[in-house]
């Protein structure tokens, strides 16, 4: 677990929202709310012409954090190209811990479920549920939370993103039986 010092967020830093995606750290604010002395991060979110006030000592527990290195991204890419590791529990409980992993924010995990629910088109059509904690946890989600640029991104990036996307949002064939 990271230090209380790594934590520490400043002013003009991005950071990664779960609910929300990348946002900056605008101010450092001190507030009496309910009689009680807070210490808030203000951050705004671009994207979503937004303005969020997040308690300091609730920052770990909500899953703010700075944006990702190169080497988690790296991570991220090496787990989708690993092979999928299905628990055979009740679905409800590891629809849950997905879940959980989707809310963490960490990019490490998220790629965890979507390499677990990936499949392919020779295997069976994934259940209603499946899909939709598939796809809150795919790939073409993942800009939310990158740190927004004017740069564009590279031919080789772009490539890589179309490829990912286009063979997550390919439609597994139906077999019928014989």
């Amino acid at each position: 677990m990271a230090s209380k010092a790594d934590d520490a967020f400043d002013v003009g830093d991005y950071v990664v929202y779960p609910k929300h995606g990348v946002g900056r750290v605008i101010e450092l604010q001190s507030e009496e709310i309910a009689g009680m002395q807070l210490d808030l991060y203000v951050l705004r979110f671009e994207k979503e012409r937004m303005t969020l006030r997040v308690p300091v000592n609730k920052v770990e527990s909500i899953g703010m954090r700075k944006l990702s290195s190169d080497k988690t991204l790296k991570e991220a890419m090496e787990t989708l190209k690993g092979k999928p590791k299905v628990k055979r529990t009740m679905w409800s409980r590891r629809a849950q811990e997905y879940e959980a992993k989707i809310n963490s924010g960490e990019i490490v995990l998220i790629a965890e479920v979507t390499r677990d629910l990936f499949r392919p088109d020779d295997q069976p059509e994934q259940s209603y549920s499946e899909r939709q904690i598939f796809e809150a946890a795919s790939p073409a989600n993942w800009p939310r939370w990158r740190r927004p640029t004017s740069r564009p991104r590279s031919k080789r990036s772009s490539t890589c993103c179309a490829n990912t996307r286009r063979n997550i949002t390919t439609t597994p064939k139906r077999v019928d039986p014989i």
